[in-house]
Formats: C-alpha cells, structure tokens, sequence
C-alpha cells in the first residue's frame, strides 16, 4: 500500500514511506503534499532547529511533519483520531518509535514554551483562530512560527487572524502552489478571550447547544440536520442507537428524547465534536442518562451485532479531498454492527445517489422523506 507511486516523501530530513488514513485499495491521493515539502525544506535550509529544540506540530495531515521531524521528539497537536492514528502507522512503517512523537489533541493543555512551531493551516479558520489563542502564551519573541498551505486553501484572512493573534507576517514566494508565512510573535499583543466553544439555542426544543471550534455549523443548525431531526424515527425496542459522524451531537440528542429506552452512542473521528456533543447531552439529560462517546474511525471497533439504529448524516469531505468513500466504508460498517432487523437511516444530499450504494449493500431500501436538497433513506438488514 504504502509504496505505491507518489506515496515516498523525499524531503532534507530523508525519504519516508506514508499512507493516508482510512486506507482503502489503489489509493489515488497522497499522503503529504506541496505544502509539507516546503515547510519540512525550510526547517532543514532555514531554520535549523537545534537538538533538543521543543517543537509542536499543529494540524499536521497523516503525520509527514511528525515522522520526518521526529528526532526532535515534537508534540503534534490534531483534532483528528485518523491523523494522529495515520502518524503512529506511518512512525512505525518507517522503523521509528510511535513514542517519538507527543501526540495531543485538540483540547489538551499545551505546557512550556515552544522553540518552533510548525502549522498546517486548517481548512476551518475558527480552528486556526482557537489554536491561536491557545498557543500565546507558549511562544515568546525568539518562537519560529510558519505556517503553510496550498495556494488555493489559503484565504485573505488567514494573514488577518494571524496580524490579530501573533504579530507581523512575512510570506515567502510561493513554490508547486505551496506558500509558506513566517509569523513573528508580538509580545505586546493584548489577546482576546477565546470565542470558543460557541453556543446557540436550538429551534423547537429550547436547549443550548455547544460547538468547539472545529464543529461544523457551530453558529447554527444546518438545513440538512434541521431536515433529519423533523423525521427521525420512535423505535420502542431499541436498545442501542448510534449516532455515527455525530458532529456538535444534535442527532443523537433528539434520538434520545423520542427513544427514553435506548443508550445512544455517539461517534465522531473529531475530539472537538465528541466535546461538543458529551456537554450538549449531559446539558439536556443530567447524569441520569445512559450515553457513550467514542472518538474513532467510523464503526471501527464497534461490536458486531451491537446497534438497533444508526443514523448518519456522512462527510463528504476529508480535509481538502471530497469524495463519497468515507460515506460508503459506513454504510458497509453498518451491516456488521447492526441486529437482525436494524435499520441504517442516512441523510444525504441528492446529488450524491446515496440510495444506488444502499441498495447493493441492503435488502431493503426505503426514502422517508425528501425535499429540494436532501433525501432521507432507510435501509433494513
């Protein structure tokens, strides 16, 4: 798998052998790209680091910084599972110990003061804006801060937020539609409280909802959840429900309240969704409310046979790749982990014939409902 064409990362620091998470056969996208080689470059031509220098990684893809960086012992900081999971196989893969890298998540406290710091620019800034933040008071006048992306990934404000947060940028000359910015530290800065998590009141029900910074729709409830949550269905012999790609939670929430038997599991491959969903449940139903959080790739690891009903409102992105293979790898997961008469129910938009995937995986397919952007299947082991 992970020799396979384009998948050999040849930067100053060495090559190194890299696979993306989750794998999947003739994979056709690459595991690192322009932007990885140039910071990794600049590292090695410019910087310099020295031995011993306490470098930390934010956002770092399948773990390309991490595993060529690694004699340096860096701290990685993601809010994805699959990142941090792609890092440890991709350390491994190239003979280098899984604890040469300090993996954090998103929410972890930072300690100490960083030489370097090293970030992949998020495709959702408001994460960039939280990391940011979080990062003060960890990096003084002499901290090396660069950041990179691909050309096209990297938004006006993206200059803003850092002027606002960090101190003055420079941006060096853009190479294979890569750019690199050099960010220097302003003591002087007075920093804003952190905005996040952000909080609005659910339409109809009255609760308050908590999204961290890398929930999607963390202002307010998205057409195609506000959809789902009007058609989600009462099953009183459910005993195990999941809510799969569950984001701020709001699916499960409601499934919960129609289905007062059931424990609801809630899953997501994002440590911020899995935050904000835990406050969000325990907010409406106390302590007195069975319910379990699992951060995790997909089904991955859920016992077989397991669910009742899973309800999914799939991603259709990852990072910056789009495609429907996240969707269809859940929708094969949940023939495994549903009992005998289950029911997967999934929203989708309609340009993305989710229901010609259901129908060979299923035996039986039926729309619940549908409007001018979304259809609402269920399908039936």
């Amino acid at each position: 798998m992970g020799m396979e064409t384009g998948q050999v990362l040849k930067v100053r620091q060495g090559g190194f052998t890299l696979c993306r998470l989750p794998k999947r056969p003739r994979e056709l996208l690459r595991a690192f790209d322009a932007a990885d080689e140039y910071l990794l470059d600049y590292v090695a031509e410019v910087e310099q680091p020295a031995t011993g220098a306490r470098i930390l990684l934010l956002n770092d893809s399948f773990g390309a910084l991490a595993v060529a960086l690694s004699a340096f012992q860096p701290y990685a900081m993601s809010d994805s599972y699959l990142s941090q999971q792609a890092t440890r196989l991709n350390l491994v893969s190239n003979g280098l110990s899984e604890h040469s890298v300090i993996l954090l998540d998103s929410l972890a406290p930072l300690t100490g003061v960083f030489d370097a710091v090293l970030i992949k620019v998020p495709k959702t800034l408001a994460l960039l804006e939280d990391e940011l933040i979080r990062l003060r008071p960890h990096v003084t006048a002499s901290t090396q801060v660069v950041l990179a992306g691909m050309v096209k990934a990297l938004p006006g404000s993206v200059w803003a937020l850092l002027e606002r947060l960090l101190g003055t940028t420079t941006t060096l000359l853009a190479k294979k539609k890569a750019r690199l910015i050099l960010a220097a530290p302003n003591p002087e800065l007075v920093i804003p409280d952190n905005p996040y998590p952000v909080y609005y009141t659910l339409e109809n029900a009255g609760y308050l909802i908590a999204n961290h910074a890398n929930v999607f729709s963390r202002d307010s409830l998205d057409i195609g959840t506000r959809f789902f949550l009007q058609h989600l269905p009462t099953m009183p012999d459910a005993q195990d429900i999941i809510d799969l790609g569950c984001g701020n939670g709001l699916v499960g929430l409601i499934a919960a309240e129609r289905n007062p038997a059931a424990t609801v599991h809630f899953l997501d491959e994002s440590f911020m969704a899995l935050a904000s969903a835990k406050e969000n449940f325990y907010r409406v139903f106390g302590d007195g409310r069975s319910a379990k959080f699992c951060v995790g790739n997909g089904l991955t690891g859920v016992g077989s046979a397991s669910a009742d009903l899973i309800l999914c409102n799939p991603p259709f992105h990852q990072q910056h790749s789009i495609g429907d293979q996240i969707a269809i790898s859940m929708f094969k997961e949940s023939i495994r982990v549903l009992r005998k008469g289950g029911e997967l129910w999934v929203i989708g938009n309609r340009h993305l014939d989710y229901h010609i995937q259901l129908k060979r995986l299923f035996g039986t397919v039926a729309m619940i409902a549908n409007n001018s952007k979304f259809v609402i299947f269920k399908a039936s082991t």
